[in-house]
């Protein structure tokens, strides 16, 4: 059954094969494996550099230019005994969580291919649902590891930011470095994830190393770019005090997306944990800092990859702001906020525009500022050992829904301001008989964005469409306090068993149904 309308990957069999080779001989030759991962099929995503193949990240211009060494997780996987086999599909410029670029085309939903597998890992999501890899390894800005596994029923771990070594990934504004990108894994189980986590003990995947020699755990990375902080085993008590909320303030999460976290909290309290609802105070204003930063430049470093090659649709939203004259701008502001009665729209879209560096360190600030108030207000107030939320407000996107949707992006981003290591769950699937909007739903209420509540929820054609979406997959996103990735992992382990068998993991994929597109 052809799931993808064109291929989600750049294939290396060849090199696969030699490798499977090599491992048998060495195998047949000490009797020891080379690491953990001895023989296993790893998948990365398309912005990893590997000797001898592009690192497009879907510019056609950036094509026919193979990289000279691996990078750094690349290496360090090799040396475990992983055969990197393929290189996976990723939005155009990444900014966005589609999944389709000039070059490559777009990769679909495994479930539905009306729909989207997310981005900006979304190659990784859909391969790794349809038991195509074992283990994929994916990065993180904005939700790029945790929007694709929750769309496409697989697990995720967007660790800490400066855990795992970015030396080697192609980007598209090399310098960004106020909101850092976050390196991680997607799998089928959450074991995968622990193992990946835990390769440390072996050849020190958490502490930098000198990726131009034979690794080890002695030898380090000479820019000395990550902390070193290897994987250390940790002990939680056996009753755990979650916390937990239901929509971002932002736009109100669908029945679905509810319900995904509802039976995560009923799960935990079967098990004795202790689930406390609370109101996610700081959400809008960790989106207001990432837009004012991501846009500083006004994008003209990302787009000018793009050379000949046409915007994908995704990229509208996001894009028009620093595009448009300041007039033009104020003027969108004051008619959503004084004609459409929405607030939020104009307090995000008055922040994409270039900036001065002095406007640029004063959002620098306000970053550093919402992430401690976020301490203060949330981890220090409820002693929390982890926190259970939505991954986005919708299940899934249909194609093109990020053109003019893309601000759902900000339920994962709060997560990258603040730097906190977040695994991903799949939980349940979307439901028509359960997962119907209220007839008393009042778009925009408390605040809430009007305009974006209008498109996802009303009109002929909502995106919310719990019929047309049957059967897709949901998570949650289970959030730890900064450098306690290990304690995430721990957690994610107990989420999965309280929530027991669901139809999830390897061997699960059954496509549900494929539309003509």
């Amino acid at each position: 059954m052809d799931v993808f309308r064109s291929p989600p990957f750049t294939v290396l069999y060849e090199d696969a094969r030699k490798q499977a080779k090599e491992l048998d001989a060495e195998f047949a030759s000490t009797k020891t494996l080379r690491g953990p991962f001895h023989g296993v099929p790893v998948s990365v995503k398309d912005n990893y550099q590997i000797e001898g193949y592009d690192a497009t990240i879907g510019f056609t211009a950036w094509a026919n230019n193979p990289g000279k060494k691996d990078a750094c997780v690349v290496a360090q996987l090799r040396a475990a005994g992983a055969i990197i086999f393929v290189k996976t599909n990723v939005p155009q410029t990444m900014l966005a969580f589609e999944c389709s670029n000039p070059l490559w085309g777009r990769t679909t939903n495994p479930w539905n291919n009306k729909y989207t597998c997310g981005g900006s890992s979304g190659g990784e999501g859909a391969l790794l649902a349809m038991d195509g890899s074992a283990l994929g390894i994916g990065s993180d800005i904005g939700g790029s590891l945790r929007i694709p596994a929750s769309y496409c029923g697989v697990y995720s771990l967007k660790p800490t930011a400066e855990r795992v070594s970015s030396i080697g990934t192609q980007a598209v504004r090399p310098g960004f470095e106020v909101i850092r990108s976050s390196h991680g894994s997607l799998a089928r189980l959450v074991a995968t994830c622990i193992t990946w986590l835990i390769l440390d003990y072996f050849l020190g995947l958490f502490r930098t190393v000198n990726c131009s020699a034979k690794l080890s755990l002695a030898k380090k990375d000479s820019s000395h770019q990550n902390v070193p902080m290897p994987y250390h085993a940790v002990e939680l008590p056996s009753k755990l005090r979650f916390g937990y909320y239901l929509s971002d303030g932002m736009m109100e999460s669908s029945p679905a997306c509810k319900r995904a976290v509802l039976e995560t909290v009923s799960a935990l309290r079967k098990q004795g944990h202790e689930c406390i609802e609370f109101t996610s105070p700081l959400n809008a204003s960790a989106m207001e800092v990432f837009l004012g930063l991501a846009s500083s430049d006004g994008y003209k470093k990302m787009l000018s990859h793009l050379d000949s090659d046409p915007m994908e649709d995704s990229l509208f939203l996001v894009t028009l702001g620093p595009r448009l004259l300041s007039f033009v701008r104020k003027l969108a502001c004051w008619i959503a906020k004084t004609f459409l009665g929405d607030s939020l729209f104009p307090r995000f879209f008055s922040l994409a525009r270039e900036k001065s560096v002095l406007e640029f360190t004063d959002f620098t600030d306000q970053r550093n500022k919402v992430a401690a108030a976020w301490y203060e207000q949330v981890w220090d107030k409820y002693g929390f050992d982890g926190i259970i939320a939505p991954v986005q407000s919708l299940p899934v996107i249909p194609h093109g829904g990020a053109t003019y949707l893309s601000v759902l992006a900000a339920a994962t981003i709060t997560y990258n301001v603040i730097d906190s290591p977040v695994g991903t769950i799949p939980v349940m699937r979307v439901n028509p008989d359960t997962d119907n909007l209220s007839t008393d739903f009042v778009v925009g209420a408390s605040g809430r964005s009007k305009m974006f509540e209008t498109r996802m929820y009303l009109g002929k054609n909502p995106v919310y469409d719990p019929k047309a979406m049957e059967g897709i997959p949901v998570g949650v996103q289970l959030v730890g306090k900064k450098w306690e990735d290990e304690n995430v992992l721990v957690m994610m382990h107990v989420v999965d068993a309280a929530l027991g068998p669901r139809g999830f993991g390897p061997g699960s994929w059954q496509p549900i149904k494929t539309v003509s597109i």
